[in-house]
């Protein structure tokens, strides 16, 4: 299956050169359109690798509470979203998932927080943001899924691997491992555990 998505560093991903998701540790020259910020911690939303992509027409997508902070640094038109939203974008379709922990404080539900599910150029991509396997994302439906595997904060690699098996995408990339959180045994084992059916690339090194 053809898509444009690739996992720059952790969870810092990138569609079609210009759309954005959680940039960090930026390498080379980007001009992002859009920027979608799930949560605001520091490997999700920081501004110094934001300042490298952002232009002056750079549209951001963001929840409440990080789209105040962007909105003190930043001119640009920023859109607020809530969990459970669907709307249209230019040439996306848009909607965002409640991303929490269910049996961790990391990541809270009563916080707002979210991942996004976009479908772009006829592909639907869903980026779960830090979750555990919870009801809202188990009925996720999507062509391409990236899903954080890293554990101590999201799943970890089993855990990952199950929720991909009730989703069922086409393709599936595992995120946030291997930097902050997690190493490449973590892949491993999401490996081990992955349906045989579902297609899965490795971008991160």
């Amino acid at each position: 299956m053809e898509h444009s998505a690739k996992v720059l560093y952790h969870s810092s991903i990138m569609i079609d050169n210009k759309i954005f998701i959680d940039p960090y540790k930026i390498k080379g020259e980007y001009q992002a359109k859009y920027i979608f910020i799930t949560h605001p911690h520091y490997d999700h939303y920081l501004p110094e690798d934001i300042d490298k992509i952002v232009e002056d027409d750079t549209i951001f997508i963001a929840p409440e509470d990080v789209a105040l902070e962007i909105k003190k640094r930043y001119k640009n038109k920023v859109i607020v979203v809530y969990p459970n939203q669907e709307f249209v974008l230019d040439e996306m379709k848009i909607k965002t998932i409640p991303a929490y922990n269910v049996n961790k404080n990391f990541h809270k539900k009563e916080y707002g927080w979210v991942g996004y599910v976009i479908t772009y150029q006829n592909v639907t991509y869903a980026i779960l943001g830090d979750c555990d396997i919870n009801e809202d994302n188990k009925k996720v439906k999507c062509d391409v899924l990236l899903i954080a595997i890293g554990g101590t904060f999201t799943m970890d690699g089993k855990e990952g691997a199950t929720l991909a098996n009730i989703i069922k995408p086409k393709l599936v990339v595992p995120t946030h491992y291997n930097a902050i959180v997690g190493t490449k045994e973590n892949e491993k084992e999401f490996l081990e555990n992955l349906d045989k059916n579902i297609n899965y690339e490795i971008h991160i090194k």
